[in-house]
C-alpha cells in the first residue's frame, strides 16, 4: 500500500461556529465521501483525522461533544483514527509511523480548512518526503478577517468588510502556493473519474 487518504478535520465543531453560514463548500463531507469511496477502490490507505483544543471550552474542546466527524463520514473497519493538537496533522500524532508501517510515500490532502490545517500538512508531509497530492475543490474554508479587524464581529459584518479575505481568493492562494512546490493539485473530478458537472453540482453520494 504505497498511497493514503488523509481526511483531515471534516468534523462537527465547524458547524457549531456562526461563519459555517460563510463555508465555501456546505456539501464537504459529500465531496470527502467521494474521494474516500474512490481511494478504497484504489486500494489506498484511509486515515482520519480529527482536530481538539483540550481545555479551551469551545467546540474543539473534547468536553463539549463535537469531536466526531460530520455525518455522512465512517471509517471502516482497519482505518486509522488520529487526533490532533496542532495545525499538521503530523507533529501532535503517530501519523509518519502509521504511513511507515503501511509503507505508504504518497499523500492525498483533503477536508477543513484548505489555507490551514489542509495546507500546513501538505507543506510537512512534502519536507518529511512525501509525494503529495491536494484535491483543492475536497476542501473547504471560510472568509478570512484582516488582522485589524474588530473581534465579534457578526458574520455579516465580516462578509461586508472590503478587507475580508473571501474563500475563493483563499483558496486560490493556496492553490498558486502549493503547486509546483509542495504538492501536485488535482480537481475531485480528476481523482474520482466522475463528471466535472456532476461533482459541482454536488449530486448525493453513489448517486
Amino acid at each position: 500500500m504505497r498511497r493514503a487518504l488523509l481526511v483531515i478535520d471534516v468534523q462537527e465543531s465547524f458547524r457549531q461556529r456562526a461563519i459555517w453560514a460563510a463555508v465555501s463548500a456546505p456539501d464537504i463531507a459529500d465531496r470527502v465521501a467521494r474521494l474516500v469511496r474512490a481511494s478504497r477502490a484504489n486500494g489506498d490507505l484511509v486515515v482520519w483525522v480529527l482536530h481538539t483544543e483540550p481545555g479551551s471550552g469551545g467546540p474543539f474542546d473534547p468536553e463539549n461533544g463535537f469531536i466526531r466527524l460530520i455525518e455522512g463520514l465512517e471509517p471502516e473497519p482497519g482505518e486509522p483514527v488520529v487526533t490532533k493538537t496542532s495545525y499538521n496533522a503530523f507533529t501532535t500524532t503517530n501519523l509518519a509511523q502509521l504511513l511507515t508501517q503501511h509503507g505508504v510515500r504518497e499523500v492525498i490532502v483533503c477536508g477543513i480548512k484548505t489555507e490551514q490545517c489542509c495546507e500546513t500538512t501538505a507543506r510537512l508531509a512534502c519536507d518529511l518526503g512525501y509525494e503529495v497530492t491536494f484535491v483543492i475543490d475536497a476542501t473547504a474554508t471560510f472568509p478570512l478577517e484582516h488582522r485589524d479587524a474588530p473581534k465579534g464581529r457578526s458574520v455579516e459584518e465580516i462578509l461586508a468588510d472590503p478587507t475580508t479575505l473571501s474563500t475563493d481568493e483563499i483558496i486560490r492562494r493556496t492553490e498558486y502556493a502549493l503547486s509546483g512546490w509542495f504538492a501536485t493539485i488535482r480537481t475531485l473530478a480528476e481523482m474520482t473519474g466522475e463528471p466535472a458537472e456532476e461533482v459541482a453540482a454536488g449530486a448525493p453520494v453513489g448517486g
